[in-house]
């Protein structure tokens, strides 16, 4: 019986030449910034444009209108409700994830990205659900004392909250992770309590995670448009947001104002995106330190 040696596969694919690299490299790269540039560096330039086409006074002056007045002060308040709220349940949440077991645990932390996921509006109309005053499940009691939860800051600061619910707790919780507990239990042993742990150990360690959350939780709560435009009712001069304005203004032929007001937005949101950079490299290099 003959013995037969198998033969080697041999391949037929030309290698790869190092021009052919770069080709495919700056191929992808031009797809790739030729796609952000025309999704977003573009129309926002194009807002930006318009807004300033008749000079900075003229954009100054589009903000005298009372109505814009009180919507651009209106959208601050909420913000900075929104803002607070966020950042306290965000890092009591990253610590009790993180530091805590307790059942449904998994459930908890998956829930906490459901805003991300949930169309703002399905939000909006859950919390109509809620409260209102006619057959809400809070609603009718809190109309019975007097609160007023819908077509009101208490309704629009909750729409926002939701929205911007993981921000912080997303930023905080990996941080949390990769500092561990050892020293925290080391203050304890020495007789730290509780406050003195998180203010001397935790929230030194924590702090440029929280900073990045709260900056991005700032620039979504500016923004938000959906689940505030349900709950608000949109009544100009009492309930009506920076976000809402710029529809109205556009629907009843205001370009000037509605692109003065969205160039503002996005001015704020590209400023809170550039803090979070800018911090983001000066953290790293005060680790390399």
């Amino acid at each position: 019986m003959l013995e037969t040696t198998p033969r080697p596969v041999t391949s037929h694919a030309r290698p790869v030449t190092p021009h052919g690299r770069a080709v495919t490299t700056w191929a992808l790269r031009l797809v790739v910034v030729g796609y952000v540039f025309l999704l977003i560096a573009w129309p926002t330039f194009l807002v930006l444009e318009r807004a300033f086409s008749h000079g900075v006074a003229a954009f100054v002056n589009s903000f005298s209108d009372p109505a814009i007045s009180h919507a651009l002060a209106l959208t601050w308040t909420i913000t900075g409700w929104a803002v607070v709220i966020n950042l306290v349940f965000g890092v009591a949440t990253s610590m009790l994830l993180v530091r805590y077991d307790f059942w449904g645990k998994r459930i908890y932390s998956v829930l906490l990205d459901v805003p991300l996921s949930v169309s703002p509006v399905v939000v909006g109309l859950a919390l109509v659900l809620v409260y209102n005053g006619r057959n809400g499940w809070f609603g009718t009691w809190l109309g019975e004392h007097g609160i007023q939860i819908l077509f009101s800051v208490p309704g629009m600061v909750m729409a926002t909250v939701f929205v911007a619910l993981p921000l912080v707790i997303r930023e905080v919780v990996p941080v949390l992770n990769e500092l561990g507990d050892e020293q925290e239990q080391a203050a304890r042993s020495l007789g730290a309590n509780g406050f003195q742990v998180f203010r001397r150990i935790t929230l030194p360690g924590i702090k440029w995670a929280v900073i990045y959350g709260v900056v991005l939780a700032l620039a979504r709560s500016i923004g938000e448009f959906g689940a505030v435009k349900i709950v608000s009712g949109n009544i100009v001069g009492r309930s009506q947001t920076a976000t809402l304005a710029v529809e109205q203004t556009y629907e009843n032929f205001q370009p000037e104002q509605s692109y003065a007001i969205a160039a503002l937005l996005a001015l704020i949101a590209m400023v809170c995106l550039l803090v979070v950079a800018l911090l983001r490299n000066y953290s790293l290099k005060e680790e390399n330190q």
